[in-house]
């Protein structure tokens, strides 16, 4: 079931993601082309101050939808930048505040059937307020949502990194797996 990546070309490259088509050859012998869409990578954080998790709605045009309900999160896209120093520039950024204590929860791919895109999951406690200058064509609504109604939350959530965070809260807390 192993194979190799044997040829690779960019034919598209954009401001959030590239496009490319790879050959691979199995190690039975047979070769396929894979499109392959690139991406800088993101971080989601999951922010709550022990009575409030912390969301954003904001429009996603690709899905048609309005005012998608997320956990804050960006791309990985300053140079030099770790996905810690990320996750703590977008919390700033989206929500305005920042976290005394984070935590790593996971590192998964958002859909490894057609991107690389790798997504980083950190849990943020202990906020507080912290102001950071925001993009200048985000349209973010702040969403406190009581813990007591998580469940609510994630039923209604279409958002597969929102999900895992949401679903990550609801069955650890601030405990470990």
């Amino acid at each position: 079931m192993a194979f190799e990546r044997i040829g690779s070309e960019e034919i598209w490259n954009g401001k959030i993601a590239s496009v490319r088509i790879d050959r691979v050859r199995y190690d039975d012998g047979e070769e396929a082309d894979r499109e392959v869409v690139g991406h800088p990578g993101a971080v989601a954080v999951v922010a709550h101050d022990g009575e409030f998790v912390y969301l954003v709605a904001q429009p996603r045009e690709p899905v048609e939808e309005q005012a998608l309900l997320e956990l804050p999160a960006g791309k990985l896209d300053e140079e030099g930048e770790s996905p810690l120093e990320t996750g703590k520039r977008e919390l700033a950024e989206e929500i305005g505040k920042g976290a005394n204590t984070w935590k790593h929860l996971a590192t998964f791919w958002g859909s490894p059937g057609f991107s690389n895109e790798e997504i980083h999951l950190y849990l943020a406690t202990d906020l507080y307020e912290q102001t950071a200058e925001v993009e200048e064509n985000e349209r973010i609504e702040i969403q406190k949502v009581p813990l007591a109604e998580l469940d609510r939350a994630i039923e209604e959530c279409r958002d597969s990194k929102t999900l895992v965070g949401l679903l990550w809260l609801k069955a650890y807390g601030n405990g470990k797996p």
